[in-house]
């Protein structure tokens, strides 16, 4: 139910224009993000980078309104990747597909992923492309599999609570893809999405048992985004009944969250990428950060008062 609630506050006009104005709810979201502002993220990199973990950095914000908006974003993450180049920060960045106009004009929203590629490409780093709710999976796909034919450092995000997905990472492999495997945090119907944990659980399982055979290969780059450290473990051995080492499998958790096991996680040999998110436009996902895991609602209480 507070999982639900949560969902709700989170596509509610009213609340997403009045909530981010208040003092205490901001002090609250310092607990998922170092700041608002790009310096915060990159310090924050740096200091992860220190810890020999890399990060994963994203401008928060989506559905933009025209394609200028697209444009200024598209700018933003091209100088970024120079920078990131530039500071020697082990980071890749990840993007939002409506952030670029995906539900405006599909096709500038791919040239402006083949931009975003190209940095990529040029600053030796990554491009993720992250999924959005379920009426954006299709088209989020069809971009990825067109982009990934000729721009190979680049990956997507795939959503274990969606019935789809196991038909949708097989159709995937003869691309050779880069897949973030997360669980999912957007209201979905019971008819496209598993709703109860221990089913999002068990087909996390077996999604990974699908593909850690050919990220063993070569074949798939596979990032575990989760930060179930009782399921990363049972992935892992079976990763090694593989005979895969823990330097073959990659971890990422969102900053603020469960700090001493991406530690120890990278202290163990794993590759751990923290998800470190800025800008101003953090309502929606901040309440669906709380909606993953909603002890964390209890956390936040707690640092509030």
């Amino acid at each position: 139910m507070l999982r639900s609630l949560l969902l709700w506050c989170a596509q509610n006009p009213w609340l997403s224009t009045h909530v981010p104005k208040w003092g205490f709810v901001r002090r609250a979201v310092r607990r998922f993000m170092p700041g608002e502002d790009l310096d915060a993220a990159l310090t924050a990199a740096g200091d992860f980078k220190a810890q020999s973990i890399g990060s994963l950095l994203t401008r928060l914000g989506e559905n933009v309104k025209n394609l200028s908006e697209a444009q200024e974003v598209v700018e933003h993450y091209e100088s970024l990747f120079a920078r990131v180049a530039k500071d020697g920060l082990d980071a890749e960045i990840s993007v939002k597909p409506t952030q670029l106009g995906l539900d405006i004009d599909p096709a500038a929203a791919y040239s402006n992923f083949e931009r975003l590629a190209r940095a990529a490409s040029k600053a030796k780093s990554f491009l993720w492309i992250d999924m959005e709710g379920s009426a954006y999976t299709e088209p989020t796909l069809d971009l990825y599999r067109r982009l990934r034919a000729d721009h190979p450092r680049t990956g997507i995000a795939l959503q274990a609570y969606l019935h789809r997905t196991v038909h949708d990472v097989v159709k995937l492999l003869p691309v050779k893809p880069a897949i973030r495997l997360v669980k999912g945090a957007y209201a979905e119907s019971s008819s496209i999405a598993f709703t109860a944990k221990k089913d999002v659980d068990a087909n996390y399982l077996a999604l990974c048992a699908l593909m850690l055979p050919q990220a063993k290969q070569g074949k798939l780059r596979l990032v575990l985004a989760t930060h179930d450290v009782d399921l990363i473990a049972r992935i892992a051995r079976f990763a090694h009944a593989l005979g895969m080492e823990h330097g073959q499998l990659e971890v990422a958790m969102l900053y603020g969250i469960r700090a001493d096991q991406q530690a120890r996680l990278a202290r163990e040999g794993f590759i751990v990428k923290d998800l470190i998110s800025y800008g101003d436009a953090w309502y929606a996902w901040y309440l669906r950060r709380l909606a993953e895991r909603p002890a964390n609602v209890l956390f936040v209480a707690r640092q509030l008062f």
